[in-house]
């Protein structure tokens, strides 16, 4: 049978567990970071009865345009409104309106979607993102393997 990797330190996990509040696949080692959902002989079971072809998933992701600042500023302008008139119109601080016009803030996707709105720009783009599932064994980090990178 074909065991899936433990999802801290990439060995065979024999365990389902919740670790940090995340369920995962663990080995016996691991289990003490978290609390055991399942024995490892139903465990077995279920991995059986829950295999599912592999595709690739696609995930859209909304992002904020890069010249964000200058976008806003431009049309600002070209309606004639103050940042403080803008501000007062979306019901926000003026000081937030002038970092998000300098770039030093990108405002949020909601933030964003109003300025589209109340300026008739665009600033939140989609991007699609395509993911293909690593079998275990093939050289994917672990969270365990990133943990050690950081502190070690």
């Amino acid at each position: 049978m074909n065991m899936a990797s433990c999802d801290l330190c990439g060995k065979e996990a024999k365990f389902k567990g919740i670790v940090e509040g995340v369920e995962m696949d663990v080995c016996k080692e691991c289990t003490k970071f978290g609390k055991v959902l399942r024995t490892p002989r139903v465990f077995a079971q279920k991995q059986k009865q829950e295999k599912k072809p592999e595709r690739p998933q696609k995930e859209i992701i909304e992002l904020i345009v890069e010249d964000f600042g200058e976008r806003v500023k431009r049309a600002r302008e070209h309606k004639s409104l103050t940042q403080e008139e803008l501000a007062k119109q979306l019901a926000e601080k003026e000081s937030l309106l002038h970092k998000i016009e300098s770039g030093r803030v990108e405002p949020s996707i909601h933030l964003a979607r109003r300025l589209e709105k109340a300026l008739h720009i665009k600033l939140v783009e989609q991007h699609e993102e395509i993911h293909e599932e690593k079998k275990a064994g093939s050289g994917a980090l672990t969270i365990g393997d990133i943990l050690k990178q950081k502190h070690g």
